[in-house]
């Protein structure tokens, strides 16, 4: 795609979005911006907000057929008003992702899935790092795709975490490794169907070819569901079963088999510093991509064994007067929350709570078992998750305000011994710009509690 004098949209003024304007308008395209926020262009800097068109802030924009690109962030829907009349105008429409492949020249590793995309992604781009790769960690993980996408040379490595609305708006997108994690309901408000959200999961694979190599996870049925259209190599990994060719944990140890009766050792599993079944998934497909990569498993078993996680997952916040507060801020959706309190291992109060997606919540409850002491609720979605409780005759159950009293109450029930959990099963908009955001102030909240023991 060329797209210097091309004239261009971009829609969302977010990270990606902003990124988006930015690279456009160095190479010279003329761009036009747009953002449902009114205010949007108090996030601007004066270059950008100086060398861009026409800016449509809190208003729909006009004309949109008279653009050769619309650029869409993720926040925003393909099947909104003024992106299908574009697209029905023959205006290409495409998202940040797909910009980031037509500018760059690196290597792209794409890593999706319900849940574990951060650690994964994370991890996968130490073991790059530690194997002196020139390495790039973008994409839904924080760093804009395309903001790195000009400076990379043929020798970069782009490892990417990608989300189903990222993958929504792909053209020819083509990583040489990709990997889905697991499937499990996520997003319905926009996807409407499991079926729905697990094809455009699938996308991922969609322009890959026979050369280049597809992970997945051989123990979720959903993601198995997908292989028969992949024309990649399929690399299943598994904590359950031995697959060959595969990368599996058995006999205490992690393998990776790059053929039918040839096996390797990688790594003692016992020696992971990530916790729970679901980090061993993410270990697994962090050694099967990069093994596969041609990464050497001494490199690979190195990073293992100094890998300590990723800021909000199963992050340490702190202990007061004996109770310990952990920060998973990340876990956006219930099956993320129910793998957190899987791997915590002592009594836990539970904070949760925010921006409903059309998650279902009884799963969730079922997991709190024996374990989860009490609920401390907060956000939108407080009493969803209330009743869905009080059904299954989980009754121990307060209401919060914010974040400062979620930490307070909590903290006024727990003994010590216990662990206070933040692990929301619901997204942060209805509180937050993100999940970090939410995932910071529970820790400021912690230290503010601590000072006042």
């Amino acid at each position: 795609m060329e797209f210097t004098g091309k004239k261009v949209l971009v829609a969302g003024m977010g990270r990606s979005g902003i990124a988006s304007a930015e690279i456009l308008m160095n190479i010279g395209a003329a761009v036009d911006l747009y953002d449902m926020k009114e205010s949007a262009g108090q996030s601007l800097s004066p270059a950008l907000f100086e060398g861009a068109g026409t800016c449509f802030f809190g208003k729909d924009p006009e004309n949109v057929g008279s653009y050769d690109y619309l650029i869409l962030s993720p926040g925003i829907s393909p099947e909104t008003g003024f992106a299908k009349e574009a697209r029905e105008a023959g205006v290409t429409v495409l998202g940040e992702l797909e910009l980031s492949w037509q500018l760059s020249r690196g290597t792209s590793v794409a890593i999706t899935g319900t849940n574990g995309k951060t650690t994964t992604t994370a991890l996968t781009g130490e073991i790059f790092r530690n194997a002196g790769k020139d390495t790039r960690v973008v994409g839904n993980i924080g760093v804009a795709a395309v903001a790195d996408a000009a400076s990379a040379s043929e020798d970069t490595w782009l490892i990417t975490e990608v989300s189903s609305f990222q993958l929504e708006t792909i053209h020819d997108f083509h990583p040489v490794i990709s990997s889905i994690l697991n499937i499990t309901p996520d997003h319905m408000d926009r996807h409407k169907t499991l079926e729905n959200y697990a094809g455009t999961k699938a996308r991922v694979f969609e322009n890959q070819t026979s050369e280049d190599y597809f992970i997945v996870n051989g123990d979720d049925p959903e993601s198995m569901k997908l292989v028969a259209s992949c024309k990649a190599q399929v690399i299943p990994f598994s904590r359950k079963t031995t697959p060959e060719p595969g990368c599996f944990a058995a006999d205490g140890w992690i393998w990776v088999s790059p053929a039918e009766g040839v096996r390797e050792q990688i790594f003692p599993v016992e020696d992971l510093q990530i916790p729970g079944n679901h980090n061993l998934e993410n270990a697994l497909a962090a050694v099967a991509m990069t093994y596969f990569a041609g990464i050497s498993p001494e490199i690979i078993a190195k990073t293992l064994r100094e890998f300590q996680g990723v800021a909000h997952r199963m992050e340490f916040a702190g202990t007061v007067n004996g109770v310990r507060f952990v920060n998973d801020s990340k876990g956006t959706n219930p099956d993320a929350s129910i793998k957190a309190i899987e791997a915590t291992n002592t009594p836990l109060i539970l904070i949760a709570g925010g921006y409903d997606k059309g998650s279902v919540y009884d799963e969730f409850i079922a997991a709190f078992g024996h374990k989860v002491k009490g609920l401390v609720l907060m956000g939108k979605t407080a009493p969803k998750i209330r009743e869905a409780a009080e059904k299954a005759g989980f009754t121990s159950i307060i209401m919060a305000s914010d974040m400062e009293d979620s930490v307070k109450k909590a903290f006024e029930i727990a003994e010590s011994g216990d662990t206070v959990l933040l692990s929301p099963a619901c997204a942060s908009w209805d509180m937050y710009r993100c999940f970090e955001d939410r995932g910071e102030d529970f820790k400021t909240c912690v230290k503010k509690l601590a000072s006042l023991i």
